[in-house]
């Protein structure tokens, strides 16, 4: 299954880098916050939507497509940091903050398929609207965990508008693929 091979790919390398903190690539970034944060996060669509059906006593299966796809962004940035792409390519960290809220986008519109929600562009509005929600939370956690007390602080403005720009423009991208695209 797509979303175990993402899960432990992604804890594997958050426990290289919380045991090895010293590499530069991982020193200052709260990446023992991120050992326990990524999978909790990472684990918490299908739990809800596990808990959510068992509640409803309905039989609804955990939509395991949208779960990888909301899986992906967490490989993606842990990936970054450990071939330490973050500071050596320059353009790394936006691209990443605009294809992982594409990403997030597009498995948040794969999560509300069943919903059906009318008419299309709604949905893509709402998708827009989860993912630009998604990406203030993203730069509230990076700001509490890491840059209020860490050496980026003098850049941090700049870039954190930089980064919700982009990553509400990777939102509004999925929702306006999410509302284009014809029902399977």
């Amino acid at each position: 299954m797509a979303a175990t091979v993402l899960l432990a790919a992604t804890v594997g390398q958050l426990l290289l880098a919380t045991l090895a903190p010293d590499l530069p690539q991982f020193f200052g970034k709260a990446f023992g916050a991120r050992l326990i944060a990524y999978p909790l996060l990472m684990l918490a669509v299908p739990t809800v939507w596990t808990l959510a059906t068992r509640l409803r006593g309905g039989g609804a299966a955990v939509p395991w497509d949208g779960c990888a796809v909301l899986m992906v962004p967490f490989l993606v940035d842990v990936t970054g940091n450990t071939l330490d792409l973050y500071d050596r390519v320059w353009w790394w960290d936006d691209a990443n903050h605009a294809v992982n809220w594409l990403l997030l986008g597009i498995g948040a519109g794969l999560l509300l398929r069943p919903a059906r929600v009318r008419p299309r562009w709604a949905l893509g509005v709402l998708v827009a609207g989860i993912g630009a929600l998604l990406a203030v939370g993203w730069e509230l956690a990076e700001w509490a965990t890491f840059i209020r007390h860490g050496t980026e602080l003098s850049t941090a403005y700049t870039d954190t508008l930089g980064d919700l720009a982009l990553g509400t423009l990777g939102a509004a991208v999925a929702g306006v693929v999410v509302a284009t695209r014809r029902d399977p």
